[in-house]
């Protein structure tokens, strides 16, 4: 790459300059010394440069020494094909070796940074073969060469594998690997013994247990355990110095033999060993050594994973094994490593439920028994420091927030708990603490305070956590918890969990009403506490009454609006969507005859409000208000929608047909302000999913406020409500008549005309939003009318705008710019992308029309998504940049070779080589050419690889993309 012009423009003095820079504390130069050290990373003279300063280590700060060393391992990775000759490449082997040895003793990231660029270049240099011997014979035979050596062969087999960022073909990499790993791994193994068995320090050395570790990948799990390595591993586990390394170590080993079957005389000789570590569990719990307490755990959980079937076959072989995780759970006073044994007690249930593990499960019941008494105390707040029950974590919210998540976590296994024990043992747990504290605490609680309300609070959460696993039908413990929550005393953590149990028992409450009154009056009353979170919960818990007791509430509808209508304006929006959705139930379950009258008296005061705050919008706060409150609203059109033989009229619709003006004068007035906008654009979206060909009525006023809309505001959501109307009155709908979907389809042509002369008007990056929605209001009218659209004279412009939209970097409009090319595509061939779309007598006509499309444009095309894909996609339309391509030689292979080549032929000069270049042009030709069904698959994989590869070699040019810069789109309709 070009080194702006100046011979010396990175030189080590200027490399290290910018590294200081980068510590300003000015955002101008900090980013302009970005730009300057990422072009030099990727740049000829960054070889030479990061070589000098290591080289220069004695006066050269640790982290200039640890960039060079990082910035010569990206070098090696992805540069070495095109910028070192291949005869270079030994005098460039012996440099690192050297370097190696200077660094040898530290520091030790720069060390492990040379390691993994001999790696690397040991992978390419396919010539070298004596790589060990070489290494061990360069390094020497002193302590610090052997922490090197020992770095080296950690490395090794992690690069190896992470092969497929090197410019190797498959074959290639497959025999490197072989030789590499596969042909050294006896003789790795007894390097690593006789180091062990140097001194009694290497014994214990963690990068001894790290370097069997790394090994395991490529070396027999069985010739690990049955060499002298087993026994240092097990010793390393019982030394304080290597236990983190060594735990690691053998959490691996039993990971490899998760295929127990094949692997069974392995973990017999395993299983002993690591049930003899379970007195170090109370011994490191002892010394509050928390971190050898949880290297413990996670090695008795990686068994656990590894073993768990073998578990389910033979539960009392393996009983201490289990009996050591439980200990495990029981002993974490402090919640540090129960996480550890989430996956695992999850993954014993999956197998014991069985009924051909049925005796496991017996034996095992007292198991999870235990387990759920230990998880009520796990489960239980933190006592206040400072006598504020209002802040039990004194004021640290990361910690609030990890307990908070740590609960969900128990509830997730508690269910596992109840699969096993069965739910009516579960519940009875709680029952039992709720009665025990009830008898022990209950006279003592009063108004202002309730002693150890944490052990009443945890079995409630419990009884929340294990909702979903309660049937509805049972009607031995619920029926006695049930009274007892709405006696609970008045403390907020407490009324807050019971609120939460009611709302998440509603389902069961629907089946037995009797206890309905008492619940729904309990919530009720909530609403006029002070606290904020428990208002939040009861707002919450009228949702699902409102969903699951609809009918039950029925007979209360005229008393539930005049309470909706009193509490609404107290309640924060989250709470006023909630109780909104919650009423909005129980109306929809009402006679469709009454539908009408339930609505105005509901949605009259909403409107009503709607006008009041519209008037009073004369701010943003106020104006955001305004399109919260439209949302209220939406929710009884989603929700209320009456069931409505075809050709009568939808009372629902006739109501919002009366309504239908009010919204259309808000947005008249407040068409610039794009939050009102879009929820007035989610409103009618919703009348067309809710009430489909019964909004005819309103269909013309609505498309014409839609068309209005987007011409003054040129907002994407008025395409994004287009698209309903698209879908539900399209030629092949029931009961669409002919001139209404034509009339529609008319209406869409305006939209898009629209949107064609705004994307001509203004550059793609300008409008990222409305190209978003304009393409996928595309893929509908794509899909829905392709026997109108691709004879149309707007096919070719619509196609123009896509490919130009393809300069664009944003992920969403991108990712719905490339959808609709590939949905195009397919309709140039025999299966399009709407694979019940019967085109008929059109079919041919419309391949023809898109295969002569793609000839006239197609060059464009592949310019544009080749070029996203080398230089300004983001990583997530990477597989849809490949689909085109994908398409596209599927319709046209030889032309698209020739435009693939021609684009290639546009980069910036030096950046592909014309060997690259050369090689890429053969394999897709011979992938064309070959008989293998999968030679279209595999050109897009080659792409792909060249396109990453180029990607992460090259910056994108700062005066633009030269050739490859897209065509500004004209459109003269």
């Amino acid at each position: 790459m070009a080194s702006n012009g100046a011979q010396d423009a990175f030189a080590a003095q200027n490399v290290l300059a910018a590294m200081l820079t980068m510590r300003s504390s000015e955002a101008a130069k900090k980013k302009a010394a970005m730009d300057y050290l990422t072009r030099f990373q990727k740049s000829n003279d960054a070889w030479a440069t990061t070589i000098t300063i290591l080289q220069s280590a004695a006066t050269t700060e640790g982290e200039a020494l640890v960039f060079a060393a990082t910035t010569l391992k990206g070098k090696i990775t992805y540069d070495l094909a095109t910028q070192v000759p291949e005869a270079d490449l030994p005098a460039l082997r012996n440099q690192i070796l050297v370097l190696l040895k200077r660094f040898a003793p530290g520091p030790k990231p720069v060390r492990v940074q040379l390691c993994v660029c001999l790696a690397i270049l040991a992978i390419q240099m396919r010539s070298w073969k004596d790589v060990l011997p070489t290494v061990v014979s360069a390094l020497g035979d002193d302590v610090a060469s052997h922490a090197c050596i020992l770095d080296f062969l950690r490395v090794l087999p992690e690069e190896v594998t992470e092969g497929r960022k090197i410019t190797l073909s498959e074959e290639e990499l497959a025999q490197r690997t072989s030789e590499l790993l596969a042909d050294n791994a006896d003789q790795v193994v007894q390097l690593l013994i006789n180091y062990a068995q140097s001194s009694a320090a290497a014994a214990v050395n963690p990068q001894l247990f790290d370097c069997i570790t790394s090994w395991l990948r490529e070396v027999p799990v069985s010739t690990i355990v049955n060499s002298p390595l087993f026994n240092v591993v097990m010793n390393g586990m019982t030394n304080n110095e290597s236990l983190q390394a060594a735990s690691e170590c053998l959490g691996t080993i039993c990971r490899e033999t998760r295929d127990v079957d094949d692997n069974i005389e392995t973990i017999q000789v395993l299983l002993p060993r690591i049930i003899e570590l379970r007195p170090y569990i109370k011994k490191v719990v002892d010394d509050e050594d928390i971190e050898s307490f949880k290297a413990l755990t996670r090695v008795f959980a990686d068994a656990g994973d590894a073993w768990v079937i073998a578990i389910a076959r033979e539960p009392q072989h393996f009983g201490g094994l289990v009996d050591a995780l439980l200990e495990c759970v029981a002993r974490d006073q402090d919640r540090d490593v129960v996480e550890y044994t989430f996956g695992f007690w999850y993954e014993l249930k999956q197998y014991i439920v069985l009924e051909k593990y049925i005796q496991a499960r017996l034996q095992l019941v007292d198991v999870y028994s235990k387990l759920v008494d230990v998880f009520f105390r796990l489960l239980e707040y933190p006592e206040s420091n400072n006598n504020n029950e209002l802040d039990l974590f004194d004021g640290d919210r990361e910690q609030e927030e990890k307990f908070r998540e740590f609960r969900h976590h128990i509830g997730d296994t508690l269910k596992d708990a109840c699969e096993v024990m069965g739910t009516a043992a579960c519940l009875t747990k709680v029952l039992e603490a709720i009665q025990a504290w009830m008898q022990k605490y209950a006279g003592q609680a009063s108004a202002t305070s309730v002693p150890h309300w944490q052990s009443l609070e945890a079995p409630l959460f419990s009884m929340r956590a294990m909702g979903r696993m309660v049937e509805n039908d049972e009607s031995v413990v619920l029926p006695q918890i049930m009274p007892l929550l709405v006696q609970i005393p008045p403390h907020e953590k407490l009324r807050f969990a019971a609120i939460m149990v009611i709302g998440r028992y509603t389902e069961w409450t629907a089946e037995h009403p009797e206890f309905l009154t008492p619940q729904f009056n309990y919530i009720v009353s909530s609403f006029q506490t002070d606290s904020k979170e428990i208002v939040r919960a009861a707002a919450q818990a009228i949702k699902y009454f409102g969903h699951d007791c609809r009918r039950l509430l029925g007979e209360q509808v005229l008393e539930l609006q005049a309470f909706y209508d009193q509490i609404l304006d107290r309640l924060p929006e989250p709470s006023q969507e909630e109780m909104t959705e919650g009423v909005a139930n129980v109306v929809a379950v009402q006679k469709p005859e009454d539908t009408y009258k339930l609505l105005k008296l509901y949605c009259d005061p909403l409107v009503q409000r709607l006008m009041t705050k519209a008037n009073n919008a004369t701010n943003d706060p106020g104006k955001y208000a305004l399109a919260d409150h439209i949302q209220l609203i939406t929710t009884f059109v989603k929700i209320v929608a009456p069931n409505v033989p075809d050709g009568q009229e939808n009372p629902a619709v006739k109501y919002w047909q009366e309504v239908f003006p009010i919204f259309s004068k808000v947005l008249d007035s407040f068409v610039s302000f794009v939050p009102i906008c879009e929820r007035i654009c989610r409103f009618w979206r919703a009348m067309v999913i809710s009430y489909r060909t019964g909004i005819t009525p309103v269909l013309a006023e609505m498309a014409n406020k839609l068309a209005e809309g987007f011409s003054a505001s040129k907002q994407g959501c008025f395409l994004w409500a287009t698209s309903a109307i698209i879908r539900e009155f399209s030629d092949d709908r029931e009961h669409v008549s002919e001139s209404t979907s034509d009339n529609i389809y008319a209406f869409f042509e305006a939209q898009a005309t629209t949107t064609l002369r705004i994307m001509s008007d203004i550059p793609p990056m300008d409008l990222p939003d409305v190209i978003e929605d304009f393409f996928r209001l595309l893929i509908d009218a794509l899909l829905y009318y392709p026997h109108k659209i691709v004879p149309s004279p707007l096919f070719t412009p619509i196609f123009q705008a896509a490919i130009s939209a393809l300069a664009l970097e944003q992920q969403e409009p991108l990712s719905a710019t490339l959808h609709y090319i590939r949905d195009l595509l397919s309709y140039g061939g025999d299966n399009p992308a709407g694979s019940s779309t019967n085109l008929g007598p059109n079919g041919e006509q419309i391949r023809q029309i898109i295969r002569q499309l793609l000839m006239t444009h197609g060059e464009a095309l592949i310019k544009q998504t080749m070029a996203g894909m080398m230089i300004t996609f983001p990583r997530d339309c990477f597989a849809d940049g490949s689909g085109v391509l994908l398409g596209m030689f599927q319709l046209l292979p030889e032309q698209t070779a020739q435009w693939v080549e021609r684009t290639i032929h546009m980069l910036p000069e030096g950046t592909v080589t014309q060997v690259e270049a050369s090689r890429l042009m053969v394999k897709i030709k011979e992938r064309l050419q070959g008989s293998d069904p999968s030679g279209l698959r595999q050109v897009r994989v080659t792409l792909q690889d060249f396109t990453n590869t180029y990607r992460r070699r090259y910056v994108a040019p700062r005066d633009g993309l030269g050739q490859l810069e897209a065509t500004r789109f004209h459109f003269e309709g």
